[in-house]
């Protein structure tokens, strides 16, 4: 059969000696590197231990690719989870969004590495910790005991005055694991006032919203739906739009 592999960077043994190899084509037993111009890591072997470390493009396509390998493949998922705890921000970066996609697929795939996705909410970098969040949402139906121990990076995440991106995922999280019990809501509900409060108008909050609807038809306590709905009479009454069909969602569901 022929194959062909897009590689920029292969990790020596030592991490301060690397070479960059641009393209790898295999066919049958011969290997060819072939330099060509803006093309990205695949698949790098590491030659000391034969295994590989799957990286990918910006493409969205070559993230679903890797993605479907990981579903089939034992050692490359749990390569990916491997390195969110991995020294570059760039690796990390990649795997967590391939993470996302898988999870988004076949979320039973990720049960067993859930610990190591609500450690990496500690990383520093916003788009890991959001792919994150988005793992962990969608593991709130297999695991959600594991995901209360990611609540307290969640509010962090919540409130990070850097990133929307990373709030939205967050404020989709709480919703998530907060609708699950009566218990529960009323542990997130005082995250998710306070974020109904101090983002009302930015540009993610009618996507906050959208959480908040989902998280209104669950098992709330009835302390949480009288104050979710007194939260949301304003907004029922005075706004316009998406604004306000949300508002009233939210309101009847807790009625």
């Amino acid at each position: 059969f022929a194959r062909e592999l897009s590689v920029v960077k292969w990790r020596l043994p030592s991490e301060k000696l690397r070479c960059d190899i641009m393209e790898l084509n295999y066919s049958g037993t011969k290997h060819r590197f072939i330099p060509r111009a803006n093309r990205v890591l695949l698949y790098v072997p590491r030659p000391t231990s034969g295994r590989w470390r799957h990286e990918l493009s910006e493409k969205s396509q070559d993230t679903k690719d890797l993605a479907a390998r990981a579903i089939e493949s034992d050692a490359v998922l749990a390569e990916l989870v491997e390195n969110l705890s991995g020294a570059s921000r760039r690796i990390r970066q990649i795997s967590a969004a391939v993470l996302a996609q898988v999870a988004k697929e076949s979320p039973d795939r990720l049960i067993d590495y859930a610990g190591a996705v609500v450690d990496a909410l500690n990383r520093p970098e916003a788009q890991t910790r959001w792919e994150c969040l988005d793992v962990l949402t969608a593991l709130v139906d297999r695991d959600s005991r594991v995901c209360d121990r990611a609540v307290s990076g969640a509010e962090t995440a919540l409130f990070d005055e850097e990133s929307g991106p990373v709030r939205l995922a967050a404020m989709r999280f709480l919703c998530a694991l907060g609708a699950t019990t009566e218990n529960r809501s009323e542990k997130v509900w005082p995250l998710v006032d306070e974020a109904i409060q101090c983002y009302h108008g930015d540009l993610e909050f009618q996507d906050m919203l959208v959480a908040v609807v989902d998280f209104s038809a669950g098992k709330l306590s009835p302390t949480v739906k009288s104050e979710l709905a007194e939260r949301m009479k304003f907004d029922a009454e005075n706004s316009r739009g998406a604004l306000k069909r949300r508002a009233a969602q939210i309101i009847e569901n807790v009625s």
